[in-house]
């Protein structure tokens, strides 16, 4: 049983109470009757109060007068906390210990213990802290300066760190057969899952092109994109194969015709000004690896040139660099590891090494019947 007593000070705010609310296991209200403003208390300055009720070791017990004191009042809140300990035994006969009550002042967190004892409770808290930040910013410091070699010595590998926003890019690309056009889609997928590039493609947005036209679609295009791509022909030219819908091929939409003609047309207006041109790169897919085709339309020999797949990883970090306070900055890092054995990568690499080697046969195809 825990007796819970307390005083009421006998001044104005007598007034205004209207009981004493405990709480426990059960919320008991103790009403003063008569009120305390209506009993004549003249020369009283305290006038005291109790109240007996069953509690369990460790249950806490909250005092409070009613009405409760408006938020933000401070500690003149008449409000404490019983927190109720077990009986300690000692082994001498005869020598129990009662129980025990810590109150604690709710508005100040204070309990009424030895100052000193909270002083050194507070000291070791202090330093506990300041030792479990000093831990957390080593940690961090270790990870951030060997975080990624250290997982990389354990077996992980690496994977590449994509902006927040992805690149817009359009792709171009002549009407040249099957296999061409198999590699230009593998280059648009790998572009799209690992670069962290948005694509735009004539094959993606056939609808659209129809709906607004080839040159309205390829205008817009090349405004809203950060960088237009534009695929020039194999060095040397297999024979056309047809278009054909059926399963297992890749077909050429009937826009590509007018739009690489197009971009031809924009590369050209935008020679006279080396930022605008800027814009537009050329991509060689297959052929004689690190040399211009000697074929190439005079409106691209201005271009930056990339030839895949030798300059895939300069040409993804090429597209995430930005210039910033004249300097160049890199937002995507590209490393060994899962890309290189992703279906994305696979099907581009086997794409391009097919188109290289059919370029490859058709001078010795076409010199043999020449012979013949």
């Amino acid at each position: 049983m825990v007796n819970v007593s307390w005083a009421i000070n006998i001044d104005a705010s007598v007034k205004y109470l209207i009981g004493t609310r405990i709480r426990g296991k059960t919320i008991y209200v103790c009403e003063y009757s008569p009120p305390l403003a209506e009993f004549n208390l003249t020369g009283i300055r305290q006038k005291w109060f109790h109240y007996l009720l069953q509690a369990r070791y460790g249950a806490t017990i909250e005092v409070a007068n009613l009405p409760l004191p408006p938020l933000g009042s401070g500690p003149s809140s008449k409000f404490a906390k019983f927190v109720t300990t077990p009986p300690k035994y000692s082994l001498a006969p005869k020598s129990t210990q009662s129980p025990t009550a810590e109150i604690i002042d709710i508005t100040t967190g204070n309990p009424t213990a030895d100052p000193k004892n909270n002083f050194t409770s507070i000291l070791v808290n202090v330093y506990l802290g300041l030792a479990v930040l000093m831990i957390l910013a080593s940690g961090y410091m270790i990870y951030k300066r060997y975080g990624t070699d250290l997982a990389i010595s354990m077996g992980f590998k690496r994977l590449p760190t994509s902006t927040q926003v992805p690149i817009h890019v359009l792709l171009v690309y002549p009407p040249e057969n099957g296999a061409f056009q198999k590699a230009v889609m593998a280059l648009a997928e790998f572009l799209q899952k690992h670069a962290g590039c948005s694509v735009a493609i004539d094959v993606w947005q056939q609808s659209r092109i129809a709906y607004d036209g080839p040159m309205r679609w390829l205008a817009e295009q090349v405004k809203a994109a950060q960088h237009v791509l534009i695929v020039c022909p194999p060095s040397s030219r297999p024979p056309p194969i047809p278009i054909s819908t059926s399963t297992g091929t890749t077909s050429i939409p009937a826009a590509t015709h007018d739009l690489y003609p197009l971009i031809l047309n924009m590369v050209a207006s935008h020679a006279k000004s080396a930022h605008e041109l800027a814009k537009f790169w050329v991509l060689q897919l297959g052929g004689q690896q690190g040399k211009r085709p000697g074929d190439m339309a005079p409106e691209l020999r201005a271009c930056k040139l990339f030839c895949l797949l030798k300059d895939l990883n300069k040409l993804c970090r090429s597209l995430h660099t930005q210039k910033q306070d004249s300097k160049m900055r890199s937002t995507l890092v590209f490393g060994p590891g899962v890309i290189d054995e992703s279906e994305s990568m696979v099907k581009l690499r086997d794409s391009v090494e097919k188109l290289s080697r059919r370029c490859l046969l058709i001078p010795t195809e076409a010199a043999q019947r020449s012979i013949v």
